[in-house]
């Protein structure tokens, strides 16, 4: 399995919009694609979200075909719209001592 940590910034006064937008259309879509979201957390202190995707097989070409779904390009109005700085690496587990 690999996973990405995503971390956006959110326009001043959307973070709750995004989330809304996120639960209801991005979240399920990526589900669809094969993707499992391992949770999501969001700040109101600095208007920022952060989720972990995660995929069982090839996480890129999973990725690069939900952007080039004609699903993810119906998105009207796009959640993306929210955001102001995207970040996403990958990660992977470290266990504890």
């Amino acid at each position: 399995m690999e996973a990405q940590v995503r971390i956006y910034r959110i326009k001043q006064g959307a973070l709750s919009a995004y989330i809304e937008e996120w639960r209801q259309v991005v979240a399920p879509l990526r589900q669809t694609f094969g993707f499992e979201v391992l949770g999501a957390w969001a700040s109101e202190e600095d208007d920022s979200f952060v989720w972990i995707l995660s995929h069982d097989g090839d996480f890129v070409a999973a990725d690069r075909a939900y952007y080039l779904s004609p699903e993810r390009a119906a998105l009207d109005p796009d959640p993306a719209r929210h955001i102001l700085e995207p970040r996403a690496f990958r990660a992977h587990p470290v266990s504890l001592p």
